[in-house]
């Protein structure tokens, strides 16, 4: 099992929480197993950037991203070196800590009145 830090979000985990998570699953289904309701609009796909999150320690335990991911997330709220899509990262051995950004970019719900 991969240990997994979630630093404290305001909305989604505001106390922060420490998950054991399984090498292979991704970043997302890790969280939302564990009732971090990460937003994933596109149904983990790699067509949006609502899963985005940081990986702030960990990262290279990760595989690279793939050019759809680099792609995508040129397109991600707050980009920095440490990002990636929470559908696509999977988890490792070595622990992770993940930030998840204040803000996300959803079309839908953005576009949905």
């Amino acid at each position: 099992m991969t240990q997994v830090i979630v630093l404290p979000h305001p909305v989604l985990c505001p106390e922060g929480l420490v998950i054991e998570g399984k090498p292979g699953i991704t970043v997302c289904d890790t969280l939302l197993e564990n009732g971090v309701e990460l937003e994933h609009a596109c149904e983990k796909s790699c067509a949006c950037t609502t899963c985005h999150v940081y990986v702030r320690d960990g990262y290279d335990s990760l595989e690279g991203p793939s050019e759809a991911e680099d792609d995508m997330l040129d397109r991600a709220w707050g980009l920095d070196p440490d990002s990636r899509l929470g559908c696509q990262a999977l988890l490792g051995e070595d622990e992770l800590v993940i930030e998840i950004p204040r803000y996300t970019i959803n079309m839908v719900k953005e576009g949905d009145h």
